[in-house]
C-alpha cells in the first residue's frame, strides 16, 4: 500500500503542473480566427515538432525546416522563438503553494521536465520557485524526453532517488504510466486540490501524519 511506505522525495513535472505553458497564450494575439490558429498548431508547429525541440533539436534547425515546408506561415513560425515567453501564462498558484509547503517541511524536491534547453533559462529567470528544487532534469539538455524510461533512469542516476519511496507528479498519463512501470508512486495531475488530497493521505503536509526524514 502506498500510504505505508515512507516517502523520501517528490518529483514534479513543470509545464501543466506548476507552470501554465500554452502556445495559445501567444497565438491568440496573432490569429484572427481560432480555427486557423488550431490548424497552425496541429499542422505546422505541431506536437511532434515541439517534442523534437524538447528532445534537444535546435530552434534554428526546427524553424528552418518549417519555413521551408510552410513559407506562407513564416511570420507565425518566427514568432515561436521571438515571442516564446508570451506562451508562459504564469504559475499554477495552487500547486506552487503545495510545493512551498513541502519545501517548508524539509521534503526533498526534484523536477523532471520536457523542455527545450534553449528556452528553459527564460522559465528559470521568471519563476523563483524553481529554486526550491534540489535538481531539475531538463529533457532538452539530455536528448531524451518523457515517457522514455531512459530519462527516468538519468533522474535516478543523478539524484540517488529510490523510485518506491518517491512521488512523481505529471499531467500526462503516458508519463505517469512510464513512472509507475519503473516503481515510482506516480500521480496524474488533475488539479491542485486533488493533489493536496493525495499528499494529505500520504501524510506529507502539515496537520497530517508527518513523513520520516
Amino acid at each position: 500500500m502506498e500510504d505505508r511506505i515512507a516517502i523520501g522525495a517528490v518529483v514534479f513535472d513543470l509545464g501543466g503542473v506548476l507552470i501554465d505553458w500554452n502556445p495559445r497564450h501567444l497565438y491568440r494575439k496573432l490569429f484572427d480566427e481560432e480555427e486557423a490558429m488550431e490548424r497552425f498548431l496541429r499542422e505546422v508547429c505541431s506536437p511532434d515538432w515541439i517534442r523534437r525541440l524538447d528532445a534537444g533539436r535546435s530552434f534554428e534547425e526546427g524553424l528552418a525546416e518549417l519555413m521551408l515546408l510552410h513559407p506562407e506561415q513564416e511570420p507565425f513560425i518566427r514568432a515561436w522563438r521571438e515571442r516564446w515567453e508570451e506562451m508562459l501564462g504564469g504559475e499554477i498558484s495552487g500547486t506552487v503553494a503545495l510545493l512551498e509547503e513541502l519545501h517548508s517541511s524539509g521534503m526533498p524536491l526534484y523536477a523532471l521536465t520536457n523542455w527545450s534547453a534553449e528556452t528553459f533559462p527564460i522559465g528559470r529567470r521568471r519563476f523563483a520557485f524553481l529554486n526550491r528544487f534540489r535538481h531539475i532534469l531538463i529533457s532538452g539538455e539530455e536528448g531524451v524526453i518523457k515517457p522514455d524510461p531512459r530519462i527516468f533512469g538519468l533522474l535516478i542516476e543523478r539524484t540517488g532517488l529510490i523510485p518506491e519511496r518517491t512521488i512523481f507528479v505529471d499531467d500526462s498519463q503516458a508519463n505517469v504510466a512510464a513512472a509507475l512501470g519503473l516503481g515510482f508512486q506516480a500521480i496524474r495531475f488533475i488539479g491542485a486540490e486533488e493533489l493536496r488530497g493525495h499528499f494529505q493521505r500520504l501524510g506529507l503536509l502539515s496537520g497530517s501524519t508527518p513523513h520520516p526524514h
